[in-house]
């Protein structure tokens, strides 16, 4: 996921390594939003 690689990049950038689990937030329902539009919130937590 091009996203998730992003976010490592940038972590490791200002010195920092993900530690613990991934998860996600979604804003949108997929049932309802066209795939385009959908709005997600990724969350690491980095050490």
């Amino acid at each position: 996921m091009k996203t998730i690689e992003r976010m490592k990049f940038f972590a490791e950038q200002k010195g920092l390594k993900f530690h613990g689990l991934h998860h996600e937030i979604y804003l949108s329902d997929p049932r309802r939003v066209d795939p385009k539009k959908l709005r997600t919130i990724l969350r690491d937590p980095v050490k």
